[in-house]
């Protein structure tokens, strides 16, 4: 197995190298443990758990949680395997995953330092404002659907746009589901008291502010709630317009902040656009991360973990301390990430994210046509990223705008209109 690790993998091809890690004499760079973990991927795809032990034994010697980003990144996508192999084969079929540390649920200060640390989150929430802005320009009145797993940490930033706005501001209305993905980052505060809140910041800002939560269940606490049951309560919001309470001479807004990735690929992705088309809205902001994790194959989702995950691990050794507490929870969501992309299945309601490029040909499938962001509001993003370490980039692809890490696509925004 020694023998195998010098030797296997050759260059990767257009595999991104990462940092190296030497193990038994032998330097082991990023194609090489990308290698070991497709071995390992297609081991247990076929059935074959002693080479997937194997695999594994190799590869827990050099991951490591408190490596570099690479072994880090290593040791997280180890973690997801083990736990597949226990659930295929059964615990004799290979050693325990260690059990992930319990989901804890912050408050609303240690949710804005979340968001704050890198421009992971605020990317999209500044270059959809911008967009939503541009796009009720005249308006008098505006109702914002809410499709957010950050729970509201957008909108003070748009009230305060809104409340400068010559002429006046206007009426705004925000309804969120009660039904959301149960994902980190976790807020212990109830929406209807989120509501308050914000209500209270856009009195002070001279704004008019509604805030209304539809829908049964809730995923607030820190109990997870079944992904497909979360899609059929969101699905039945959005068929039924009086729920939302759809008013005329509104214009209305339908956000979707990283939860495109959380409806399941295929026809339903597509139905849920439908949905959201028949809303009629001005316009449709998207915002997710720019990977396609939503192969059928296991393998191919792996190669897309280990290309793409790594740059939250690489940016974050620039951003805080290891042990900083937001720095741990940034770090153990995408771990949880890959958990969900590796261990779980489509059925189980598993994130399935699929490039910008992607998601583009999807929307102009379902009737939409895109909306390139004007210079405004790239240069709000601009200003944003020179608030954080030098390796953050925009770039615009078509008529979205891209964030990037050392020139690496991380996460997309795109502003759509029915066509």
């Amino acid at each position: 197995m020694e023998q195998e690790l010098r030797t296997a993998g050759g260059s990767g091809g257009g595999l991104r190298a990462h940092s190296s890690v030497c193990f038994s004499g032998a330097l082991i760079d990023g194609p090489r443990i990308q290698q070991l973990l497709l071995h390992c991927a297609a081991a247990l795809e076929s059935n074959d758990v002693t080479l997937a032990q194997q695999a594994m034994w190799v590869l827990n010697n050099i991951a490591s949680s408190q490596g570099d980003p690479n072994q880090r990144l290593t040791s997280w996508l180890l973690r997801a395997l083990v736990a597949r192999a226990c659930r295929l084969c059964g615990p004799a079929g290979a050693a325990q995953a260690a059990p992930a540390p319990p989901e804890r649920a912050m408050s609303v200060t240690e949710l804005a330092e979340y968001v704050d640390l890198t421009p992971w989150h605020r990317f999209g929430f500044t270059a959809s404002n911008g967009a939503i802005l541009r796009a009720v320009a005249g308006s008098a009145a505006v109702h914002v659907v809410d499709l957010g797993v950050t729970r509201c940490m957008q909108w003070p930033t748009l009230i305060d746009m809104l409340s400068k706005r010559p002429g006046g501001p206007p009426a705004l209305r925000i309804t969120v589901p009660s039904a959301r993905p149960a994902v980190p980052p976790l807020l212990g505060v109830p929406d209807e008291e989120l509501g308050v809140r914000l209500a209270n910041f856009a009195r002070s800002k001279g704004v008019q502010l509604e805030f209304n939560v539809v829908g049964k269940g809730t995923t607030s606490s820190p109990k997870k709630q079944a992904a497909p049951l979360c899609q059929d309560l969101l699905a039945s919001v959005l068929s039924d317009p009086p729920s939302l309470a759809l008013r005329d001479g509104e214009a209305l807004v339908v956000n979707c902040q990283s939860w495109i990735r959380h409806v399941a690929p295929g026809s339903r992705r597509d139905a849920f656009l439908d949905t959201v088309r028949a809303l009629n809205p001005c316009l449709v902001t998207v915002t997710d991360e720019d990977a396609d994790l939503d192969s059928p194959s296991l393998a191919s989702r792996i190669e897309g973990c280990f290309n793409f995950h790594w740059i939250l691990f690489d940016a974050l050794d620039t951003s805080a301390p290891r042990d900083s507490p937001r720095w741990m929870e940034h770090e153990a969501a995408v771990g949880r990430k890959i958990e969900s992309v590796v261990g779980a299945d489509d059925a189980d309601g598993a994130e399935r994210s699929e490039s910008g490029a992607r998601l583009a040909e999807r929307m102009r499938r379902n009737g939409f046509a895109g909306v390139a962001f004007d210079e405004e509001a790239a240069g709000e993003v601009r200003r944003l990223l020179s608030e954080h370490a030098t390796g953050w980039g925009v770039k615009r692809e078509e008529d979205m705008l891209v964030l990037t890490w050392k020139g690496h696509g991380a996460v997309y925004t795109g502003a759509w209109t029915p066509s």
